[in-house]
């Protein structure tokens, strides 16, 4: 027999992705909770029941997907031949990333100057395993001859992922919003790739 809270943990997990599928397609401001439990066949008395608002379920979302998207660079952890095909696969992941769930960020763009903590929670859990694989990498790559030996490679990590974190297309660095049209995001790309291959210049002996 299966237990109740393993009943609820299903459901709780089946309504995540109802969610996660209509913030994907709507965004956050044209979905309601209405439309959620209509895509479940459920009352939106249960639905309430499991999250008290929509925001309280965006968050919940969120969380989920910054796991799973944190379990990618579990995957390719300690594989990378070099710290360049590190730094590549974090940017390039994080691209991937953000153009495939481009409409559910419309939350931070509408909460930009008032997001919530447990928003900005997630996004430092993420940033931290971010951080892990690179400083991972660095570390490989010392043994190796390749890069000089560094004395805080934490501290370089986080100095580089703000570095990555603030690259803009110039014509619009004016405006000041967290994040950039989806048309930007290439060359967004491109300059961080650009920026990374000059920090291993750097580093290298």
């Amino acid at each position: 027999m299966v237990a109740v809270t393993d009943l609820q943990d299903i459901k709780k997990e089946k309504i995540l992705d109802a969610a996660y599928n209509r913030f994907l397609h709507y965004g956050y401001s044209k979905t309601t909770m209405n439309e959620i439990a209509g895509d479940l066949s459920m009352s939106k008395a249960l639905l309430y029941y499991y999250f008290p608002d929509k925001s309280r379920l965006y968050i919940d979302v969120m969380r989920k997907v910054g796991d799973e998207y944190l379990n990618l660079y579990a995957e390719k952890e300690y594989t990378f031949c070099n710290l360049k095909e590190a730094f590549e696969f974090q940017i390039n992941t994080q691209h991937e990333f953000m153009l495939k769930n481009y409409n559910l960020f419309d939350f931070f763009r509408l909460n930009e100057q008032n997001l919530p903590d447990a928003i900005w929670e997630i996004a430092e859990h993420v940033q931290q395993g971010e951080k892990k694989i690179l400083m991972n990498a660095i570390d490989a790559d010392t043994p190796k001859c390749n890069i000089k030996p560094v004395g805080n490679v934490g501290d370089l990590v986080d100095l580089l992922l703000d570095a990555l974190h603030g690259v803009r297309v110039t014509a619009k660095s004016h405006k000041k919003t967290m994040f950039p049209v989806k048309e930007d995001l290439e060359e967004i790309r491109k300059k961080r790739l650009l920026l990374s291959e000059i920090f291993i210049r750097g580093l290298s002996k």
